[in-house]
Formats: C-alpha cells, sequence, structure tokens
C-alpha cells in the first residue's frame, strides 16, 4: 500500500484534488474531519482542550466553541497549545485508518488530505520532540502532494466557500490571511513534495494533472506491492 499525504494551504484546492482521487479510486480521508470528530464530547482530546482552554470554550449545547477557541489560538497566541493537544490524537487516527485500510487491499493508495503535514513536523520539533513520529513525516507516509495557488486566489476561494455577507467579507478576509500565515509557504513545501499540482487554473486543468499523478501513484503501489520498495 502507497500512503500518500495530500497538503496545501487553505483554499488551495486539495479537497478538490482528494475528491477526484477518490474517484479514480484511491482511499481518501480528510485529517480536518478526523480532528472535529474527536473534539467532540465523550473524546480524549474533547476533555483536554476544556482543561487547557477552560469552561468558557464550551458552548450551551455541550460542544466545543470552534469560533472561540480559533480566537484564542490564532488571536491569542495559543495556536501551538491547542496542536500539541490535538495534532498527536489525529496522527494516530491515520494510523489506525491506513493499517484498516491495508487489511482490505494491501495494494491500496490511501490518501490522508490534511493542510498540516509539513506545519505538524516543524511544531513537534519546535517542542523539542525529535525523535517523535510527529517530528518525521516520512515515518507515516510515502509520497507526499502539494497543492499550490497563489494567496490571493487562495484567500478569495476561502472567502467565496464561507458565504459570508459583503459586510461580513474583509473580517473574514482578515482571518483568512492570519490563518495563512501560520503555514508554511508553498515555495518552501514544494520544494520537499514528491509531487506538485498547480492549482491557478480552471477544474479541468487541474483534473489533467490529477489523472496524470493517479497514474503515477498507481504505479509505486504496485512497484511497492511486488518488490517491497519504492526505490
Amino acid at each position: 500500500m502507497l500512503r500518500v499525504g495530500l497538503t496545501g494551504g487553505l483554499g488551495s484546492g486539495k479537497s478538490t484534488v482528494g475528491s477526484l482521487l477518490r474517484e479514480l479510486g484511491a482511499e481518501v480521508i480528510e485529517a480536518d474531519e478526523m480532528g472535529r470528530a474527536l473534539m467532540e464530547p465523550g473524546h480524549a482530546v474533547y476533555a483536554e482542550i476544556v482543561r487547557a482552554f477552560g469552561p468558557e470554550v464550551v458552548g450551551a449545547d455541550g460542544r466545543l466553541d470552534r469560533a472561540r477557541i480559533a480566537a484564542l489560538a490564532f488571536g491569542g497566541g495559543r495556536l501551538q497549545e491547542l496542536n500539541a493537544i490535538v495534532h498527536p490524537a489525529v496522527v494516530e487516527q491515520q494510523r489506525r485508518w491506513m493499517n484498516e485500510v491495508f487489511a482490505r487491499n494491501p495494494a491500496a493508495v490511501a490518501v490522508v488530505v490534511s493542510a498540516l503535514i509539513f506545519e505538524v513536523e516543524r511544531d513537534a520539533l519546535a517542542r523539542g520532540e525529535s525523535d517523535s513520529i510527529l517530528s518525521d513525516w516520512r515515518r507515516r507516509i510515502d509520497r507526499v502532494v502539494v497543492v499550490t495557488a497563489p494567496d490571493e486566489l487562495k484567500i478569495r476561494r476561502y472567502v467565496d466557500r464561507l458565504g459570508v455577507s459583503d459586510s461580513q467579507r474583509a473580517a473574514a478576509e482578515a482571518d483568512a490571511w492570519s490563518r495563512l500565515s501560520h503555514q508554511i509557504p508553498d515555495a518552501l513545501k514544494a520544494a520537499r513534495a514528491d509531487y506538485v499540482l498547480e492549482n491557478n487554473r480552471d477544474k479541468p486543468a487541474l483534473r489533467a494533472q490529477v489523472e496524470e499523478l493517479w497514474g503515477r501513484l498507481t504505479a509505486e503501489s504496485n512497484n511497492l506491492l511486488q518488490s517491497g520498495s519504492l526505490q
């Protein structure tokens, strides 16, 4: 099985690429969905966030107030603290999912869509976790695909997706720029990636790149299954 990490900044189109790969036959899961599930009541991540950030982050329905947490993380300088709680649990969940995929289909191409593959590594190293699985993505991912786009286009796509009113657009754009500033620039990600997709045109142009990528990924998966090596 080939383990693939699909990453890119907010608004880059990585979820669209993930959907296209799923249509072509890949096993695909979204790290954001994993994180949201782990932050629901009853999970250890939920309890640890409440302990660290206080009961004020719990809404009237007992679930976490994600807007309040985001304000504390991005505006209050506590993003590293939040990530230290969420990232290890999400990565462990990814490992379990990949094991399940492998048990079903040893020749599968298993794709994890995550905005923060390189950022998880960066943050783990910043915390002094030089020997942890978080500090070396190559220990859990065979190939990384980066989806790139100009920052201004990313911001526009992200805010358009939110569907905010004209009066709310400026605030949404400022929030998007703040989030993007905490992510590693595309150029640095692309320099370390195995494959790079440029999503600065229309969907047919992106689809053509994804179809070419799929051919390469399936060939690598087959080679890994037959020889036990990607070399």
